[in-house]
């Protein structure tokens, strides 16, 4: 996976295994699917922000494989979506790189917060 050492590796599954779950409840779930887009940006949000926070070694990484933590899953989730017939073709492109940029500042924040806890700790 590129984006980032084996270490990595975990926020990519839990992102793809949060996103698979969405777009599979949201399938039987009309209340899930009407939420696809809040529920399916604030995941790579949330990875995004811990992988910043606890894994990022600089704020390139983080910027990089925060974008990659986003994407990819969100990739992997919508294309089954799509194949169901819950979303447009057209949310394939758009989904992915919304999270993308979702899980990008999320690790851009996660990195922030590491950086002022690192000062604080200091002072």
């Amino acid at each position: 996976m590129s984006g980032g050492s084996t270490g990595t590796a975990k926020y990519y599954v839990i992102s793809t295994v949060l996103q698979l779950a969405m777009v599979i409840s949201g399938h039987f779930v009309p209340a899930i699917a009407a939420q696809f887009a809040t529920i399916g940006t604030a995941i790579p949000l949330v990875v995004g922000v811990w992988y910043g926070a606890a894994s990022a070694p600089s704020f390139g990484a983080a910027a990089g494989t925060g974008f990659l933590i986003g994407a990819i899953p969100a990739l992997i989730g919508v294309v089954p979506s799509y194949l169901m017939g819950d979303v447009t073709v057209g949310t394939i492109p758009f989904a992915t790189i919304v999270s993308g940029v979702t899980g990008l500042v999320g690790a851009l924040l996660g990195f922030a917060i590491k950086g002022r806890s690192r000062v604080s700790a200091v002072a």
